[in-house]
């Protein structure tokens, strides 16, 4: 939860209507150049039999500049809803994490979510809409509007995959490019509130491909569609876009940049 590859300032999660209008696609993929300004073309219907194609991006410091669960954290303190001590065991986990030590994904999700123990999943919701809309908005990313629209416009399923919270992905879709999302969920319990525990696995690392598959599987049918895009930009994506015909490492840190140059997948400067 607590990336530190994107704080705040550096630099360095109820599906909508598809968004499927289409043109046609170049036979040499999609490269970001050439999505700025696609080109309707007649009849760009995908051909029968052919796969879906998706288009697949990472959330936090691919599609927004930062890391939307660590400012979460800082928005849940400056409205003191996060205990000193649940304070003090996410930044023991962040700093464990800095260091690429192995940590509990779940756990720490586990300790943000203590701030809505009690809270109707509805009024939780209600809040993280308006964090988004106060904090992270801004952060999204005119390069990966672009692009998502761009993909939409080819007829590709844009699709965001990530480890931050779900409601914080879907208000991202009500206001952007993109038709579907997979993302971290929380458990309800019996009462319509939210627990501390993960529903399945946080969306992170191998887990995203996993989860895109079962998305995909059940919306499409195996075997009916393909990975054909993928964006990210932290090392731990490194699985998303090794399994995706056309990789794109958006502004990455240094080790997806030296994957990304061992591999051939072009590198995207989104700053």
């Amino acid at each position: 939860m607590a990336d530190t590859r994107n704080e705040e300032n550096a630099s360095d999660p109820a599906i909508s209507s598809d968004q499927m209008r289409v043109c046609a696609a170049s036979e040499d993929g999609c490269p970001a150049a050439a999505l700025e300004t696609p080109e309707p073309a007649d009849g760009a219907v995908q051909a029968a039999g052919a796969p879906v194609q998706l288009a697949v991006f990472d959330f936090d410091g691919t599609s927004i500049s930062g890391n939307s669960p660590v400012m979460l954290v800082r928005y849940l303190m400056q409205h003191d809803m996060l205990e000193n001590s649940v304070v003090l065991r996410i930044l023991l986990w962040a700093a464990a994490y800095k260091l690429r030590l192995p940590q509990n994904e779940s756990w720490v999700r586990g300790l943000v979510f203590r701030a809505f123990l009690g809270m109707r999943c509805e009024d939780a919701d209600a809040f993280m809409r308006t964090f988004y809309d106060e904090k992270v908005d801004r952060r999204f990313r005119k390069q990966a509007d672009e692009t998502m629209a761009a993909h939409a416009a080819a007829g590709h399923d844009v699709v965001i995959v990530s480890a931050t919270f779900e409601p914080i992905i879907l208000r991202a879709m009500e206001l952007h490019r993109f038709s579907h999302q997979v993302s971290t969920r929380m458990r309800v319990d019996e009462a319509g509130c939210y627990t501390c525990e993960v529903e399945g696995l946080p969306v992170e690392g191998e887990e995203k491909i996993a989860a895109i598959r079962r998305y995909a599987d059940e919306r499409y049918g195996e075997g009916n569609w393909e990975l054909g895009y993928a964006y990210g930009d932290h090392h731990s994506d490194c699985a998303l876009l090794s399994s995706a015909k056309h990789a794109y490492a958006v502004t990455p840190d240094k080790p997806l940049a030296r994957a990304a140059r061992r591999k051939g997948w072009e590198i995207l400067d989104w700053d």
